[in-house]
Protein backbone atom coordinates (compact mmCIF):
# COMPACT_ATOMS: atom_id res chain seq x y z
CA UNK A 1 0.00 0.00 0.00
CA UNK A 2 2.84 2.37 0.82
CA UNK A 3 4.49 1.72 -2.55
CA UNK A 4 1.26 2.61 -4.38
CA UNK A 5 1.05 5.89 -2.44
CA UNK A 6 4.65 6.75 -3.35
CA UNK A 7 3.98 5.93 -7.01
CA UNK A 8 0.91 8.19 -7.08
CA UNK A 9 2.80 10.97 -5.35
CA UNK A 10 5.70 10.69 -7.80
CA UNK A 11 3.38 10.67 -10.82
CA UNK A 12 1.48 13.68 -9.47
CA UNK A 13 4.68 15.67 -8.99
CA UNK A 14 5.96 14.75 -12.45
CA UNK A 15 2.61 15.66 -14.00
CA UNK A 16 2.59 19.04 -12.26
CA UNK A 17 6.14 19.72 -13.44
CA UNK A 18 5.24 18.76 -17.02
CA UNK A 19 2.17 21.00 -17.03
CA UNK A 20 4.21 23.87 -15.57
CA UNK A 21 6.95 23.42 -18.18
CA UNK A 22 4.42 23.38 -21.01
CA UNK A 23 2.67 26.47 -19.66
CA UNK A 24 5.94 28.40 -19.37
CA UNK A 25 7.08 27.24 -22.78
CA UNK A 26 3.87 28.50 -24.34
CA UNK A 27 4.34 31.92 -22.76
CA UNK A 28 7.90 32.33 -23.98
CA UNK A 29 6.97 31.73 -27.60
CA UNK A 30 4.57 34.68 -27.48
CA UNK A 31 7.23 37.10 -26.22
CA UNK A 32 8.77 37.28 -29.69
CA UNK A 33 5.45 38.53 -31.04
CA UNK A 34 5.63 41.62 -28.81
CA UNK A 35 8.59 43.08 -30.72
CA UNK A 36 7.44 45.29 -33.60
CA UNK A 37 8.59 44.20 -37.03
CA UNK A 38 9.93 47.68 -37.86
CA UNK A 39 12.03 47.92 -34.68
CA UNK A 40 15.65 48.85 -35.25
CA UNK A 41 18.28 46.47 -33.88
CA UNK A 42 20.33 47.66 -30.93
CA UNK A 43 23.78 49.06 -31.68
CA UNK A 44 26.52 46.63 -30.73
CA UNK A 45 29.60 48.70 -31.56
CA UNK A 46 31.06 51.14 -29.10
CA UNK A 47 30.86 54.80 -30.03
CA UNK A 48 27.46 54.57 -31.67
CA UNK A 49 25.57 55.88 -28.65
CA UNK A 50 24.63 59.53 -28.41
CA UNK A 51 27.05 61.60 -26.33
CA UNK A 52 25.56 62.55 -22.98
CA UNK A 53 27.33 65.91 -22.74
CA UNK A 54 25.75 67.40 -25.90
CA UNK A 55 22.94 69.78 -25.02
CA UNK A 56 20.16 70.88 -27.35
CA UNK A 57 20.62 74.29 -28.99
CA UNK A 58 19.32 77.45 -27.28
CA UNK A 59 19.50 75.85 -23.84
CA UNK A 60 20.55 79.14 -22.26
CA UNK A 61 17.41 81.05 -23.27
CA UNK A 62 14.55 81.34 -20.80
CA UNK A 63 11.50 79.39 -21.85
CA UNK A 64 9.07 81.67 -20.02
CA UNK A 65 9.61 85.45 -20.11
CA UNK A 66 10.36 86.99 -16.70
CA UNK A 67 7.12 89.05 -16.66
CA UNK A 68 4.98 85.99 -17.31
CA UNK A 69 6.97 83.98 -14.79
CA UNK A 70 6.36 86.62 -12.08
CA UNK A 71 2.63 86.61 -12.90
CA UNK A 72 2.45 82.80 -12.62
CA UNK A 73 4.37 82.81 -9.34
CA UNK A 74 2.00 85.46 -7.92
CA UNK A 75 -1.04 83.40 -8.97
CA UNK A 76 0.43 80.27 -7.39
CA UNK A 77 1.22 82.11 -4.16
CA UNK A 78 -2.34 83.49 -4.02
CA UNK A 79 -3.78 80.00 -4.59
CA UNK A 80 -1.54 78.61 -1.85
CA UNK A 81 -2.70 81.31 0.55
CA UNK A 82 -6.37 80.64 -0.28
CA UNK A 83 -5.89 76.92 0.35
CA UNK A 84 -4.14 77.59 3.67
CA UNK A 85 -7.04 79.78 4.80
CA UNK A 86 -9.61 77.20 3.64
CA UNK A 87 -7.73 74.42 5.46
CA UNK A 88 -7.55 76.50 8.64
CA UNK A 89 -11.31 77.25 8.45
CA UNK A 90 -12.11 73.56 7.88
CA UNK A 91 -10.47 72.58 11.18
Amino acid sequence: MLALWDLQKTLSIRGALLIGALALGGCSSQLADLTPTDAQPHARESGTYLPVHDLPPDRDQAIIPPEQRAKIEAELAAARDRQAVAAKDAK
